[in-house]
């Protein structure tokens, strides 16, 4: 019987691509007179290809950028202060992340979320997407001292939520990462499904996060009911 869902954030919860790119625009836009000999869209590219879809911090991301572009009026601890302090504002949730929340705890399902990241940054974005009281479990693992695809993340979550692995799912949109990493934690792996990484293989695969109560219903966990609209 599944008993609980565990989520990653970035790419799974947040719709990463979309916060990434409204964020650097609005900065761009910030610190127009700083940057403005650069092209808007140049200096947006240069910043996602450097961010590595989040894998580098942003200290090295700015250095980079500021000495590509010969940046003198800014410094990039400047802008790091600024990605740190306003990320938040440009949060992206993905469709139907709260319908599904809100049946899962209607239906008495624990829920957690792992995360890799900055402790308060990443608490910051749960925060802004309006989801942090739907959780009984968030670790991070700069606070958990430990991260990703460590089995020991795993087993701190699995502990705070009182639950087993064998009872419970995780969802993620990194292979190794997320799926593979639960998976050999004890857990059900569900890969929420992202082109960038190709052919996957998970225990489940869902293109929207509605398809998670479903895939519930579908395998008789927990005879959990399905709202008539998803």
């Amino acid at each position: 019987m599944i008993k609980a869902v565990l989520f990653d954030l970035d790419g799974t919860l947040l719709n990463r691509d979309l916060s990434v790119r409204e964020f650097i625009c609005d900065q761009y836009h910030r610190f127009y007179r700083f940057l403005g000999h650069i092209p808007k869209e140049k200096y947006v590219s240069k910043f996602i290809e450097l961010d590595c879809r989040g894998y580098v911090w942003k200290d090295k991301v700015y250095e980079q950028l500021v000495n590509e572009y010969n940046i003198h009026t800014i410094t990039p601890e400047q802008l790091l202060e600024d990605y740190i302090t306003q990320f938040k504002n440009s949060c992206v949730l993905y469709p139907n992340l709260i319908v599904m929340l809100e049946m899962l705890k209607d239906n008495n399902m624990k829920l957690g979320m792992i995360t890799n990241g900055k402790g308060q940054f990443q608490m910051d974005n749960v925060a802004a997407l309006g989801i942090e009281n739907y959780f009984d479990a968030i670790l991070i693992s700069e606070w958990e001292g430990c991260k990703k695809p460590e089995p020991q993340i795993f087993e701190k979550a699995l502990r705070k939520l009182n639950v087993s692995a064998s009872e419970s799912l995780f969802v993620g949109d990194h292979p190794d990462n997320d799926v593979k990493a639960a998976e050999n934690a004890g857990m059900k792996g569900i890969w929420k499904k992202d082109e960038y990484w190709g052919k996957v293989e998970a225990d489940y695969i869902i293109n929207d996060l509605s398809e998670i109560p479903i895939i519930l219903k579908e395998a008789g966990e927990n005879g959990i009911r399905i709202a008539k609209n998803i």
